[in-house]
C-alpha cells in the first residue's frame, strides 16, 4: 500500500496584487519527517507556512494536512497542528500562565491538564520562576519560550515552525533541537523554516529549497551534498540561490573601511 503524505500541496500559487510569489508549489511531507525548507528573504517560506496552517485562504491550489482539505476544513486542522512564528502578538499584560490557559482553552483542554502541562514546560525552558509575571517585562527569547510552549501544548500531531530560534540563546537552541529530535521519535511531523543552516543540516530528514516562489531543491543532506558536490548546506544554498555577489559586497565593504 502506498505511503499517504500528513501533508500535500498541488500547483499551489499565491499572488499579492500583480506579483506572483509561490508559482506552483508541489510537495508531499510524511509521518515522522522533519522537513528543512529554506529559501532567501522573499523567497515565500512564510507565505507556504502560512497557507499551511489556514491563515492564508486565497491561493490557487490544492493543500491538504492530515487528510482535510485546508480551504474547506480550517477549523479541523488547527486542532490538530501547531504553529510556532517568529514573532506573534502575546498578550503582554498576561503571566505566562494565563497566556497558556487561554490557548489550552482555545483547543478545549481541561484546566487541570493547561495547568500541568504548562509547568513542566515552564520548567524545561527555565521559565518556573516567571509563571506568574507579566510578560511585558520578558526579553524577546523569554517571549519566545513562551510561544513554544503555546504552540506544543495541544500535543499536535503537525507543528510548523518559522524562525522558532529567533531571540534564544545557545543553551536554549540546543534545547529546541533536542525537544524536535523527541518529537519526532513521538512520531510527530515537523516543517520547520529557519536561516540558521547548521541547525537545519543537523536535523531534517529532508531539506527542500525555495528560491523566487519555486522549489530548486528537495532531499537529504547527503543528497543535496552529492549533487551540488560540496560540503556544507550553506555552500549548497549559496550555489543553488546564485546570489554570487555576495563576495564582492563583502570586499567592497573592507574597501570602504580604508
Amino acid at each position: 500500500m502506498e505511503k499517504q503524505p500528513i501533508v500535500s500541496l498541488r500547483g499551489v500559487k499565491k499572488y499579492y496584487g500583480k506579483d506572483l510569489i509561490l508559482k506552483g508549489i508541489d510537495l508531499d511531507v510524511y509521518a515522522g519527517e522533519i522537513i528543512g525548507y529554506i529559501g532567501p528573504n522573499g523567497a515565500g517560506k512564510s507565505t507556504t507556512i502560512k497557507i499551511l496552517i489556514g491563515m492564508i485562504p486565497d491561493f490557487v491550489g490544492e493543500v491538504r494536512v492530515l487528510g482535510y482539505d485546508i480551504k474547506e476544513d480550517t477549523l479541523e486542522v488547527k486542532k490538530r497542528i501547531g504553529y510556532i512564528p517568529e514573532n506573534a502578538m502575546l498578550y503582554e499584560v498576561l503571566t505566562p500562565m494565563e497566556y497558556l490557559l487561554f490557548i489550552g482553552r482555545l483547543h478545549k483542554m481541561e484546566d487541570t491538564l493547561i495547568e500541568r502541562r504548562a509547568l513542566e514546560l515552564l520548567e524545561i525552558f527555565g521559565l518556573q520562576a516567571h509563571t506568574d509575571v507579566r510578560m511585558n517585562t520578558f526579553s524577546k527569547g523569554m517571549r519566545q519560550k513562551v510561544l513554544l510552549i503555546a504552540g506544543l501544548i495541544h500535543n499536535p500531531d503537525v507543528i510548523f515552525l518559522d524562525e522558532p530560534l529567533s531571540g534564544l540563546d545557545a543553551n536554549a537552541v540546543i534545547l529546541v533541537k533536542e525537544v524536535l529530535a523527541k518529537l519526532k521519535a513521538a512520531g510527530k511531523t515537523i516543517f520547520y523554516s529557519s536561516h540558521i543552516m547548521d541547525v537545519v543540516e543537523k536535523i531534517s530528514d529532508r531539506i527542500v529549497i525555495i528560491n523566487q516562489g519555486t522549489i530548486i531543491a528537495n532531499g537529504t543532506f547527503e543528497e543535496l551534498k552529492a549533487q551540488a558536490q560540496t560540503g556544507s548546506l550553506e555552500s549548497i544554498f549559496q550555489g543553488l540561490t546564485a546570489d554570487h555577489e555576495n563576495d564582492h559586497r563583502a570586499e567592497d565593504f573592507l574597501q570602504a573601511l580604508r
